[in-house]
């Protein structure tokens, strides 16, 4: 990776950390080029601003979250397993998506950088609910919408347990089944 490109992931991890941490309005660019070591000259350059660098780095969480986690109406409980275990590793993307609700955009589409594969993933719950396979007394993007928020069930955004990689063994275990359960009980 040339130097060029070192820096600007080096901008990107640090900002990752300081917007989960601290939000929109609370992140600091000091110390996200301090903690880069970079100068902030290369920050702007880079990005333009602190509100584009946000969007950067949400959009880049996102977009890994959605590649990482394949997407098959037919397994819609592996789906909502893969998106917790996703999760346990990945806690930045739910806490950004928290700050972008709290602090910019309090209703409607979070995330619109991807439209195709959710068009994608709709196009295929769709096909699922004329094969059988999902309930058809939904909407697709209902479908979409409340089993990627079961899976998000024990994340950092939760009202009662925040799960982490940590956890024991046993307890993972036990919130899949459930997940599974619930979610093949639901929808399929």
């Amino acid at each position: 990776m040339n130097d060029g490109k070192a820096t600007r992931q080096r901008l990107l991890d640090a900002a990752t950390e300081e917007f989960a941490t601290h939000g929109i309005a609370g992140a600091r660019v000091d110390r996200i080029s301090a903690s880069a070591k970079a100068n902030k000259a290369q920050l702007y350059a880079y990005f333009g601003d602190k509100e584009r660098l946000f969007d950067t780095v949400f959009r880049q969480q996102a977009d890994e979250l959605v590649t990482i986690v394949p997407f098959t109406a037919d397994d819609l409980p592996g789906y909502a397993v893969g998106l917790y275990d996703a999760c346990l590793t990945r806690p930045n993307l739910v806490r950004l998506a928290t700050w972008a609700r709290l602090e910019r955009i309090p209703a409607g589409v979070l995330v619109t950088s991807m439209p195709e594969q959710t068009a994608e993933k709709l196009d295929a719950i769709a096909r699922a609910q004329l094969s059988g396979d999902v309930t058809p007394a939904l909407e697709p993007a209902d479908v979409l919408a409340m089993v990627s928020m079961l899976a998000l069930t024990w994340s950092p955004a939760s009202l009662f347990v925040t799960a982490t990689a940590a956890d024991p063994d046993a307890d993972h275990d036990r919130r899949r089944t459930a997940l599974a359960e619930t979610v093949r009980r639901a929808f399929c």
